[in-house]
């Protein structure tokens, strides 16, 4: 029998691993990391790298990196999804089947939370049900940005008799900006948030969140927009890369119940 965690790391700041994801990082023997093209990503498989040198011992455990599939970027969208996902699922039956010895436990670090805008759990899952091998899997949950964020801007996630919703920058850009109220927005490359000028929004913004760079910034859309596009444009040059997340909220409440 083999088996898989998928450990929820948090934002990137050892301190954020919950009790749980320490004393399962004790148990394994082959840590996988995928490593992603571009500027600035081995910073990404640092912080993974501290993450197991503050926690496990040296001789406990090895590390298999082997390169991300990158996802093409067409005009089809959910063909180029499809594919990416496809040749994911290849490398992880080939990563569970050559790297992974039975009785062995194999794990992979993973943003956050697994079960938040990380498709590793699905691809896993269908990997899992459809191997010969003994395989099982065990998700380990984190701290996710959406938390840390608010955490750090020192409001609440949502509003008494509000919902809230948790969306990408995809939708944003596209979507009536009236229908939006309460809602973090994840994985927005584009800075769809200057769309709600006019729309007596505020942003909660972060950076970097949990890294020795963190970087904040809050106030009314219309105020801020062009400070934080500047702000974006300017860290993105200067690492390479950006993961962000923001809270759009409208200030007009809804009636109360």
């Amino acid at each position: 029998m083999k088996k898989l965690y998928l450990i929820g790391m948090g934002p990137g700041n050892p301190e954020y691993l919950t009790l749980q994801a320490i004393t399962t990082l004790k148990q394994v023997d082959v840590f996988f990391m995928l490593e992603k093209e571009g500027r600035g990503k081995a910073e990404l498989l640092a912080m993974r790298h501290a993450i197991l040198q503050q926690y496990c011992a040296p001789q406990q455990y090895r590390v298999v990196t082997v390169n991300s599939p990158p996802r093409a970027k067409t005009l089809d969208y959910q063909n180029d999804v499809q594919v990416w996902h496809d040749e994911k699922r290849a490398l992880f039956v080939e990563l569970i089947r050559n790297e992974l010895a039975d009785g062995q436990i194999g794990a992979f670090l993973l943003w956050g939370d697994p079960s938040l805008y990380d498709q590793t759990v699905s691809l896993i899952a269908e990997v899992v049900a459809n191997t010969d091998e003994l395989v099982e899997f065990e998700i380990i949950p984190g701290i996710t940005s959406v938390q840390v964020l608010t955490a750090k801007h020192k409001i609440p996630l949502n509003r008494v008799g509000e919902s809230i919703t948790i969306t990408t920058g995809r939708h944003v850009e596209t979507c009536d900006p009236a229908s939006i109220d309460n809602a973090v927005v994840m994985l927005d490359y584009n800075a769809s948030f200057q769309r709600f000028t006019g729309q007596n929004m505020d942003v909660y913004w972060g950076g970097y969140l949990g890294c020795p760079d963190e970087i904040l910034m809050a106030g009314a859309v219309d105020e801020v927009r062009d400070d934080l596009l500047q702000l974006k444009a300017q860290v993105r040059e200067n690492k390479g890369w950006l993961m962000d997340i923001y809270l759009l909220r409208r200030r007009t409440m809804t009636p109360q119940e």
